[in-house]
Formats: structure tokens, C-alpha cells, sequence
């Protein structure tokens, strides 16, 4: 007997899965090792690695939102979809050749521009076939797969590791393999859902009309897609939460730098060749989370889950700040997926579920812009404390952060004249 699917996973959603597996399997093959490549390969010094991050980031930022404009205005996501993975794929194998830190910045930040075109419309073709009460299940299954992708890679990487291959430039080249099967299901299997006819505004004439009892119809003209009204109402205060709370929250690759520094360096003393297991011990966690997560999200409280994952944000911070073992800082590492795991599929739900009608792409952007903008002064200001006051200070502080977004994010919850 065929097993029954429930009626929210879609194909478009199914698929759109399955690539971000596949090309999720293929970025993380090269994400725990890409700070030692940058560092040690390379040569660069860390403060590059947290340039060639704040830049990529950024540049994704920017697109995301851009991106959410265009497919509200345009009402087609496919397209910009495809040249999002397209664009990634084949960057990755250039990375494998790249000779110097600035070469790197340069492929990372295109890398990112794909990423910046594809995310924000994938995430509203997930939202558009989906029921709104349903939209937690959908964004966590997504959250999960993406999650999943990142365990294969990472076991890829390890495997290749284990089994010789110790040129990581052989290993970045390998990694394209599945970011084009990736694009091929895309391609394939992912349809544009339909979308309602777009509205055409009719207004008076500014002057006088020239026949006698009869009005003049014109078109509003849009404003082009790289300008957007600031969000009002709950969706502001939601994202001023979001904001507040990613200003404490430091990257995962700086994360991994500590783990692979020797112990007396303060760090975890991690062997090069556990990093990957790491990491994928780290996204097992997350994608486990972010599966059983989605419908705890549409039954109990997006927001709750999001508070949730906050506190645990919080906790785990100050776990970090105190490690002492290289036990203990593993297992905080691999508990700290609890926390990716409840909130992002929640937190893209809150966002599509403030959106004006007719403008899930807009408000979905407004949130990666967010998210992404906020990561460099995050990385700066985390980097600074750990240099000026130590690792326990800057994750003190970080925690901090965490619990004071719980404030806005309390007050978006509550209805004003001007919600979405």
C-alpha cells in the first residue's frame, strides 16, 4: 500500500527539499573545513575569515530582500530560484582553485549572490502552496532536509578524509558533484504555482478630463524592486527581535576555529579530521529539531518556539564561555542544534504570516536582510570582546542579547492599528 503523504507536502515542497539536501550535502562538505583552508592553506589571517563571512553575508542580505520584491511584483519565483542554485554550483568548483584570501572573498561573495537570489523566492514558493496554518510544518520540513544535507556532506568530507584524500582542494572540486543533481530535480520537478491576476489601480485624473462625464483610467506605476516601504506594525517589532537577538549571536565558523584550537590556546583541541564529524553531529541535532519543531510551532506557538530557542541560545552561550574540557565544549556544541532546530522554521512562519497581502516575498526579505545585515557588526563585536575580555565575556554578552530580543518579540505579538 502507497503510504500517504500529509496534504501540506506538496511536490513543489518535497522537491524543493530535496534540493536543498543535495546542495546542503555539498556546501557543508567544504563549511568545517573552509576556516582551516582560509587560515592554514591559504595563509590568511583570521581576521579574513571574518571579512570574506561579514561580506558574503552581507551581499546575500541585500539580494534577499531585492529578490522579495521583485517575485511580489513580477509573481514568478521559479526563475530566480534556478539561477540562485545554478550560480552556487558553479562557483564551488572554483573554489577548489583559488591561490590567495582575496580570490576566496571574491568566489565566496558570488556564491552569495546566488544564495541572496534564490532564498528568499524559494521561501515564498514554499509559503504559496501551503496552507497558513500549516506554514510551520512546511518551513521546519524544509529546515530539516536543508539540516540533513549538511550530516551527508559533513560524513563526505570525513570519509574522504579518513580515506586519504588529504588535498582539501580535491575535495572542494568533488563537492559540485551534487549541487547539479540538485539543479537537475529543480529543474525537473519544481512548477509555478498559480497566482492571482495582479491588481490594476484606477484613479481620477489629476486634471481636467477632456470628455465631458467620463473619468481617465491610468496604471499606478510600481516602484522598482530595489525600493521598499519599511515594515509597520508587528512586522517591525518582529524583526527590531530579530535584530536585537543576532547581534549577540556569533558565527558558527568562529565556533569551529575554537574547536580545532589546541586546548591550551583555550580551545577544544578537535583534530582536523573530527572537525566534519563535528559538524555533522552538530546538523543531525539540527535537522531532528527542526522536523518535530514545525508542527509543536502551528499547534503550541510560533512565538513560544522562538522564546524557546532563545533561552536555549542563551543557556548554551554561557556554556561556552565556561568549557573548560574538550568534553564538555563537544557536547555543548552538538545541544546548541536544539536551538537552530526550534527557531528557524518558526521564525520564517512569523514573518509570512505578518506579510501585507499580496507582499510574503517583501516581508520574507525584510527578514534575511535583517538576519544577514546584523551578522557582521555580531562578528565584529563578538571578535572584539573575545580579544579585549576574553571568550566568557563575549559569550556572556551574547546570551545577554538573546534574552533582552525576547522583549519585542513579546510586543509583536500584540495588535496595533498599523499589524500586517
Amino acid at each position: 500500500m502507497k503510504p500517504r503523504l500529509p496534504p501540506w507536502l506538496s511536490r513543489n515542497v518535497l522537491t524543493l527539499g530535496l534540493v536543498s539536501l543535495l546542495n546542503d550535502a555539498a556546501s557543508d562538505m567544504i563549511a568545517p573545513l573552509f576556516p582551516i583552508f582560509l587560515t592554514v592553506t591559504l595563509g590568511g589571517a583570521p581576521a579574513m575569515l571574518g571579512l570574506v563571512e561579514g561580506a558574503a553575508d552581507a551581499t546575500a542580505s541585500v539580494l534577499k530582500l531585492v529578490s522579495g520584491r521583485i517575485v511580489d511584483r513580477w509573481g514568478r519565483r521559479v526563475p530566480l530560484v534556478v539561477g540562485g542554485y545554478a550560480l552556487a554550483a558553479l562557483t564551488r568548483p572554483l573554489l577548489a582553485m583559488a591561490t590567495g584570501p582575496w580570490m576566496v572573498l571574491v568566489l565566496r561573495v558570488t556564491d552569495r549572490v546566488g544564495k541572496g537570489l534564490r532564498t528568499t523566492p524559494r521561501d515564498a514558493l514554499l509559503a504559496a502552496g501551503a496552507p497558513p496554518e500549516r506554514l510551520g510544518s512546511v518551513y521546519g520540513f524544509h529546515r530539516a532536509m536543508d539540516h540533513f544535507g549538511a550530516v551527508i556532506g559533513a560524513l563526505l568530507a570525513a570519509a574522504a578524509l579518513t580515506l586519504g584524500v588529504s588535498d582539501l582542494r580535491t575535495l572542494f572540486f568533488y563537492s559540485a558533484v551534487p549541487s547539479f543533481v540538485a539543479l537537475l530535480l529543480l529543474v525537473l520537478l519544481v512548477r509555478e504555482p498559480p497566482v492571482d491576476p495582479p491588481v490594476v489601480l484606477v484613479v481620477e485624473a489629476p486634471v481636467p478630463v477632456l470628455v465631458p462625464g467620463k473619468a481617465v483610467a491610468v496604471k499606478a506605476v510600481p516602484p522598482p524592486p530595489w525600493t521598499t516601504p519599511f515594515p509597520k506594525g508587528r512586522l517591525r517589532w518582529y524583526l527590531a527581535a530579530v535584530a536585537l537577538f543576532g547581534l549577540g549571536h556569533a558565527s558558527d565558523a568562529f565556533l569551529l576555529l575554537k574547536a580545532g584550537l589546541p586546548a591550551e590556546e583555550g580551545g577544544g583541541g578537535v583534530p582536523m579530521a573530527a572537525l566534519p564529524l563535528l559538524w555533522m553531529a552538530l546538523h543531525l541535532v539540527k535537522s531532528l529539531a527542526s522536523a518535530g519543531a514545525g508542527p509543536l510551532a502551528d499547534r503550541f506557538g510560533r512565538r513560544r518556539l522562538i522564546a524557546a530557542g532563545w533561552v536555549v541560545s542563551a543557556g548554551i552561550y554561557v556554556g561556552f564561555g565556561a568549557a573548560a574540557s574538550a568534553t564538555t565544549f563537544v557536547t555543548l556544541f552538538v545541544v546548541y542544534g536544539l536551538y537552530h532546530g526550534l527557531v528557524e522554521g518558526a521564525e520564517k512562519a512569523v514573518a509570512a504570516q505578518l506579510a501585507e497581502d499580496g507582499a510574503t516575498g517583501t516581508a520574507l526579505g525584510w527578514y534575511h536582510l535583517v538576519t544577514g545585515l546584523v551578522a557582521l557588526p555580531a562578528g565584529l563585536l563578538f571578535g572584539w570582546l573575545w580579544t579585549v575580555f576574553g571568550a566568557p565575556v563575549a559569550f556572556a554578552v551574547g546570551a545577554t542579547l538573546a534574552l533582552l530580543g525576547l522583549v519585542p518579540l513579546a510586543i509583536s505579538a500584540r495588535p496595533v492599528p498599523s499589524a500586517a
